[in-house]
């Protein structure tokens, strides 16, 4: 009999208990940690474990990004959500030429912004406490 990684069955349960808003700063840390992870790929001296490392990653937070993307409720979001649409359009644009072409540079430039939507988002949530966090805000899924 197998037994699951305590941290994994912590991850379960939060994000079974989380509220729609919570489950968004999840994304976006989650994001956060492939993109930090890739970009320490970079300073790997190996190119197997730099490819891996780095196009590993990327691939991940670029998951992460679509989850976000298709999340999102256009129908009732409106502008918002058409914003955050573009955005993580971008943001996967970015990634993808970053690995393409093995250029820290969009990679950073992704993190960076990531990071200022998830502090505004974990900011919007703590302002809000757990009412604001169920709405979720106009950008998030109908089906969160």
């Amino acid at each position: 009999m197998s037994h699951a990684h305590p941290s994994s069955s912590y991850r379960q349960i939060a994000t079974q208990t989380a509220t729609p808003g919570q489950l968004v700063l999840m994304l976006f840390d989650g994001a956060i940690r492939f993109l930090d992870r890739a970009r320490l790929g970079f300073a790997e001296t190996d190119p197997l474990a730099f490819n891996l490392a780095v196009n590993n990653n990327i691939q991940r937070a670029q998951a992460v990004i679509h989850e976000l993307n298709t999340s999102l409720n256009l129908r009732d979001g409106g502008e918002v959500a058409a914003n955050f649409r573009r955005l993580y359009d971008y943001f996967d644009d970015r990634l993808m030429e970053s690995n393409v072409r093995k250029s820290e540079t969009e990679l950073a430039e992704v993190l960076r912004r990531l990071g200022v939507l998830r502090d505004a988002w974990a900011e919007m949530l703590r302002q809000h406490g757990e009412s604001g966090a169920a709405g979720g805000g106009p950008a998030l899924a109908s089906r969160a």
